[in-house]
């Protein structure tokens, strides 16, 4: 008789049973990487969404959204440098506080292993897109060295797509110590390697971040890649704030 190998979730430790249906009495049983009770903090983004950045409307005040497109987005859409530069974001989960915490240990604290999580869903998105180039945003030179890697280049490779690097950033300062007006008025924070252009020009470019808050990242990334002769930008983040 077959004895299974307990497996401990991947952010609690706690041990993880396994489901012993008759799917897994034939195949083995699938691998897990979190209990059921870390599984149930994770709000998956589903129903619907503004159209452009991907901002769940559950339990969102309607107030908030003109017909489809929340008022967030309008504001980008009405700036005539902004309009269409970021064709669409789609974000996989809400920035709960499960996931803020989670999101802080895998980035911060540098626990690598937590990319594998959500390397199932992050693949099956990715595969569901039309796109020619993944392009993770890039760290400064200083993040990289803190952290010791990109988190959003991590989360696509750990799904097992291949990127190009073309994007460098001209700015260190932390966008979040930045109110929202700021963001959007602040001068071009990315430029397009000399070497990167010939790999974007007049291609669909997926960007990738871990999450989406006011989505100016996404968006001056978007602005130089538009800039250098990429056709198209839409963006995947795992999370949405």
């Amino acid at each position: 008789m077959e004895i299974y190998q307990m497996d401990y979730c991947l952010y609690c430790d706690r041990p993880i049973e396994p489901d012993l249906g008759w799917y897994e009495l034939l195949f083995g049983p699938e691998e897990r990487l979190l209990c059921q009770k870390c599984e149930g903090k994770l709000e998956k983004i589903e129903g619907q969404t503004c159209l452009l950045c991907g901002r769940s409307r559950e339990g969102q005040d309607s107030k908030l959204f003109k017909e489809d497109i929340c008022y967030d987005c309008l504001r980008w859409e009405s700036n005539p440098k902004w309009k269409g530069v970021l064709a669409k974001n789609i974000s996989l989960y809400k920035y709960n506080s499960f996931m803020a915490d989670f999101i802080a240990r895998y980035k911060y604290r540098g626990d690598y292993v937590l990319a594998k999580v959500f390397s199932k869903d992050i693949q099956m998105k990715i595969s569901s897109l039309d796109y020619d180039v993944i392009i993770p945003i890039p760290l400064s030179k200083e993040r990289l060295y803190e952290r010791g890697f990109n988190q959003a280049e991590a989360l696509v490779k750990e799904a097992g797509f291949g990127v190009v690097q073309v994007l460098s950033r001209k700015h260190t300062e932390k966008q979040s110590k930045k109110s929202r007006e700021e963001r959007i008025h602040l001068e071009d924070i990315f430029k397009v390697k000399d070497e990167g252009r010939a790999l974007i020009k007049g291609k669909l470019v997926l960007l990738f971040d871990d999450i989406y808050t006011t989505g100016s990242t996404l968006r001056h990334a978007a602005r130089a890649l538009l800039d250098s002769g990429a056709k198209k930008v839409i963006s995947l983040t795992l999370a949405r704030g």
